[in-house]
């Protein structure tokens, strides 16, 4: 199933898979797989942030207020579909290069995106065969480095890791790492669990 991440500068990449999602990209961002999905995330969202996305995609006349935000993303999720066929792999060995779209609408104020929001896709890469790639993706191993790796080590600890410690190891804001611990880590095969010590904060880990 084809995943989406959308990260602070509005950027949206499809990926064809959740784990190629949660490896590749490399700042704070959230997931998605479904227009109902796109929705729960939007409903957090400043309006300006959701109008921003909306007049940053191709095809759409700019406006200046947003009427109706189901509409809204109604229309985000129909344009971003042209990122999904972007992200399929062709029967060939080659795949399809990277293709990013021109243009952009700049962000009213208030609104958490910074710069122009912009949307690219990301060509997704065709699995390697053998039984060794077979054994990794069956243990669901994370790319070395990479923020899923990171969070993972931190999460394996015996007691864990609390919310404001994944916060300054990875530079994200508190709805950062909820929404990645619930979308990606979650899609990439992770049963993290979420508990709250007496007198203590909010914290994760993996169970061993």
């Amino acid at each position: 199933m084809t995943t989406f991440t959308i990260n602070e500068q509005n950027e949206i990449v499809a990926f064809a898979t959740a784990e190629e999602a949660s490896t590749s990209a490399q700042t704070p961002f959230h997931t998605f797989s479904s227009q109902q999905e796109l929705a729960d995330l939007a409903a957090s969202w400043p309006t300006e942030r959701l109008l921003a996305i909306l007049n940053s995609l191709a095809g759409e006349k700019p406006v200046k207020k947003l009427k109706d935000p189901k509409a809204a993303v109604a229309r985000i999720w129909a344009r971003i579909q042209g990122l999904d066929d972007a992200a399929r792999p062709e029967p060939a060995a080659k795949t399809k290069p990277a293709k990013k779209a021109k243009g952009g609408a700049q962000v009213a104020k208030g609104a958490p995106a910074k710069g122009k929001a912009s949307k690219k896709t990301s060509a997704a890469k065709n699995a390697p065969k053998g039984k060794k790639s077979a054994k990794a993706a069956e243990a669901g191993v994370p790319r070395e480095g990479s923020k899923t790796a990171q969070v993972v080590a931190m999460l394996q600890r015996k007691n864990g890791a609390t919310i404001t410690e994944i916060m300054e190891t990875m530079s994200w804001q508190r709805h950062t790492v909820r929404g990645f611990m619930a979308g990606a880590m979650k899609k990439a095969g992770y049963a993290v669990e979420s508990f709250k010590p007496e007198g203590g904060e909010r914290s994760y880990r993996l169970p061993k």
